[in-house]
């Protein structure tokens, strides 16, 4: 008999979470009788919590909003990038009972933004100061991006990104939230914004034809401000994008197999329709 071995995505909220639909084709794919992966609605309040109630069984979790940052606070051990972001979307079980944070976002970043042509010296806007907004600081890093303008509504928000950006070599310029619109004229545009807050810029804001969009957020989708962005000539890239290149570093750290790629992503397009 397979040994049970679970995993799950924790956040607020989290009931249009995709991830079980990747993870569970992932297992079914690689073999992995016996593993489940499902999901827990948690504040970022109630991790340590929900942590330090989890069994044996338990190989990894994937976190996100708001529980980023809270996520790094209850791990023994961090990874450089997620030590350097300040913020943690995976945590893995050890073998001596301990957790160890990282942050898939990043790399997932780099990876979907390079395959939709971001090249060295692109100017950067992150709208939003959060914890997917440090995995974009950090991307905008990797990506050899000129210079990154952090857009947020408080300047507080912003300045707390600053250790980030000088921990990953980027310069890092912060703008208010009023000026959203005019900030918008990057080579590459980052949404980072929780559902429903970028919406009101679809309609003031100039696309030019080369911008890339990256929305973070995959439901509903497209967002207000990707729809009005593609109608412009822009490439586009989603959070679902995102979903699944992040999901794939986490499936190898909790399961020690490669990830079935072509699985993972089948299944996630089957999800959405496509």
């Amino acid at each position: 008999m397979a040994v049970a071995r679970r995993a799950a995505v924790v956040g607020k909220p989290i009931a249009h979470s995709l991830s079980p639909v990747i993870h569970n084709a992932g297992y079914a794919a690689a073999g992995l009788a016996g593993w489940s992966y499902t999901r827990f609605e948690c504040a970022e309040s109630e991790l340590p919590g929900l942590v330090a109630g989890l069994g044996p069984e338990w190989a990894g979790l994937s976190v996100t909003m708001p529980g980023k940052e809270a996520a790094l606070a209850v791990a023994a051990a961090a990874s450089p990038v997620a030590t350097a972001v300040g913020a943690a979307n995976t945590l893995v079980r050890r073998p001596d009972g301990t957790w160890y944070a990282d942050n898939t976002d990043v790399a997932g970043m780099v990876e979907v933004l390079a395959d939709a042509g971001v090249r060295p010296d692109a100017t950067v806007t992150v709208l939003g100061a959060g914890g997917t907004a440090r995995a974009a600081v950090a991307a905008a890093a990797r990506l050899r991006a000129r210079a990154v303008t952090v857009v947020a509504r408080r300047a507080e928000a912003i300045d707390d990104l600053r250790p980030v950006a000088g921990a990953v070599g980027v310069p890092l310029v912060g703008a208010p939230w009023d000026d959203a619109t005019g900030q918008a004229g990057a080579d590459v545009v980052i949404s980072t914004v929780p559902k429903g807050v970028a919406d009101p810029l679809a309609a003031s804001v100039t696309w030019r034809p080369g911008t890339v969009l990256f929305d973070a957020l995959y439901d509903p989708w497209p967002t207000p401000l990707a729809a009005a962005a593609r109608t412009a000539g822009c490439r586009i890239v989603s959070g679902l994008d995102l979903l699944l290149a992040q999901a794939i570093g986490q499936f190898e750290q909790f399961t020690g197999v490669p990830a079935p790629r072509a699985a993972m992503a089948a299944a996630l397009a089957e999800a959405r329709g496509d």
